[in-house]
């Protein structure tokens, strides 16, 4: 467990997505279609850079960004995003966000949990099967 991607669900706009949490990361990404298709508002990357695990011959620049309005049950936030053309995932969230959020890992049940609102949240991971679902 301790290479898997953490996958669940979240809501961005009322809209049910997948969200991957990747702590082998530096940085919060959400896919280029998802902006597209709920329009959310983007902004010019503050410092772009090129993003090699994209596309291993060239790469891509990254040049934009977006606050994406996520809930995770009563957890609701809004993250900034690098944009990117995910296919895997809607949202992925990395250790900028885990930080923030000072959430901790268990390795043993594979749940994460943080505080929300003075509020203790625990994020249970998706099966295998349910995440082939997506």
């Amino acid at each position: 467990q301790r290479e898997n991607l953490f996958y669940i669900r979240c809501k961005v706009l009322e809209n049910t997505c997948s969200f991957i949490i990747d702590s082998r990361s530096s940085c919060n990404c959400c896919s280029t279609r998802l902006v597209e298709k709920l329009a959310l508002t983007t902004i010019p990357h503050h410092k772009p850079y090129k993003l090699q695990w994209i596309n291993k011959d060239e790469g891509i620049i990254v040049n934009q960004q977006a606050n994406v309005p996520i809930s995770i049950g009563k957890h609701k936030d809004k993250v900034l995003c690098d944009i990117v053309p995910l296919e895997a995932s809607h949202v992925l969230h990395r250790r900028p966000w885990q930080f923030d959020k000072k959430t901790i890992h268990d390795g043993l049940t594979n749940k994460i949990s943080f505080q929300h609102l003075e509020k203790k949240l625990v994020l249970c991971p998706l099966s295998p099967s349910q995440v082939s679902e997506d």
